[in-house]
């Protein structure tokens, strides 16, 4: 699973992760029962907010859930998943999205996909998710043309941009994107008043997923020549920062605009959960550069960036150099491997794809009960202290 919004399961609190897994659980069901057991592999965190927004608003049990039998990555356990039209409507955007992934990969040639039976077959993929999404869209009463037209246009958007192009600009066909995608949970749940203020917060949240993509990708970018928005536009990371601070106050007040039956998982995974990943990027930023901003910390004399010290290592040896990133079907298999022996809940492993130490799930939560101190600003979300009513 890959996205922006990763909770973990110590912050959600019992309640609402089993909510947030019925979600996730739904998406994985919706595609492998639109379009086959492989395409399972396109589940991702990001994807199935639009099935979590559509049960806000409509409720659970309009929404629709069903019991699901034994699945290896929940261990054997039957589960009550989501099911109904906004699952359906997350697995065809989903697969909309990885199809026009995968086809950027084979452009590319990254990985085996510069081999042609490799590249042929996942253009054949691609071409069954295309389809598939297509109907799966259709069968909810969406046009799944907006995205591909989003897609389509993001090419002549980044061939046009250069230095002072607006960063904006590029980012403008993601938006468009997901606040299409996000207003149809308006009308999937009943409630068209709902449509505007989700059409914002899904711009924004389109805005931050293009963010965030190019703030983590800079470096590794640069060393291997490929486009980026904030370097071709000379956007400083500063500016990125602000952008990202702004859609993340943004979102919230479109979020308190809209009416919900049960917006507390929403509300967690699109204010707190985004906050906490614009944390993430911008914060692997201050730990890559903050040795060289602010010098050695005082009394170590071993940090990176110290002078030589008597009877100490001296000058360290440099880090070695990043390793290439999987391709999108070798990463696909490794990731299965890894979810299936539960390496990504606890302790670091290696990214799938981009091959980055990351912290587990278990791990990267830090202090379970940190909630005590979120509900400051009435949000009402938390529940592992007793903080708010919910």
């Amino acid at each position: 699973m890959f996205g922006m919004v990763r909770p973990c399961t110590h912050r959600l609190g019992e309640r609402l992760t089993a909510q947030w897994m019925a979600h996730l659980c739904g998406l994985c069901l919706a595609l492998r029962g639109q379009a086959g057991q492989f395409a399972r592999v396109v589940t991702n965190y990001d994807g199935l907010v639009i099935s979590v927004l559509t049960e806000a608003q409509a409720g659970a049990e309009r929404a629709g859930r069903r019991s699901a039998g034994p699945c290896a990555l929940r261990g054997m356990r039957r589960a009550s998943v989501a099911e109904g039209d906004g699952a359906r409507l997350a697995a065809a955007v989903s697969l909309i999205l990885a199809s026009a992934k995968t086809r950027d990969h084979v452009t590319d040639q990254d990985g085996l996909l510069a081999r042609r039976p490799v590249a042929a077959a996942a253009r054949r993929i691609a071409g069954v998710w295309d389809k598939e999404g297509a109907r799966a869209g259709a069968g909810v009463g969406f046009d799944t043309a907006l995205l591909v037209g989003a897609v389509e246009r993001q090419p002549e958007v980044e061939a046009l941009a250069g230095p002072g192009t607006p960063l904006l600009a590029v980012t403008e066909p993601t938006e468009t994107a997901t606040a299409a995608a996000f207003a149809h949970t308006a009308h999937l749940a009943g409630i068209p008043g709902n449509a505007a203020p989700l059409a914002e917060a899904g711009r924004l949240f389109g805005r931050l997923a293009h963010l965030l993509d190019a703030v983590e990708d800079q470096e590794k970018d640069a060393a291997s020549g490929a486009w980026n928005p904030l370097t071709a536009t000379g956007t400083p990371r500063a500016e990125a920062r602000r952008l990202a601070a702004d859609a993340l106050h943004g979102i919230r007040l479109a979020l308190d605009e809209a009416e919900f039956t049960d917006g507390r998982l929403a509300h967690v995974l699109l204010v707190h959960e985004l906050g906490r990943s614009v944390e993430r990027a911008f914060g692997e930023e201050r730990h890559r550069h903050g040795a060289e901003a602010y010098g050695p910390a005082p009394g170590n004399p071993y940090a990176p960036g110290a002078p030589p010290h008597p009877g100490g290592p001296g000058d360290l040896p440099p880090p070695p150099p990043p390793r290439e990133p999987r391709g999108l079907i070798p990463g696909c298999l490794v990731f299965v491997g890894m979810a299936c022996t539960c390496q990504m809940c606890c302790g670091t492993y290696e990214g799938p794809w981009s091959r980055r130490r990351r912290d587990g799930m278990c791990k990267s939560c830090g202090d379970c009960c940190e909630c005590c101190s979120c509900c400051s600003d009435g949000c009402q979300c938390c529940e592992c202290c007793g903080c708010c009513d919910c």
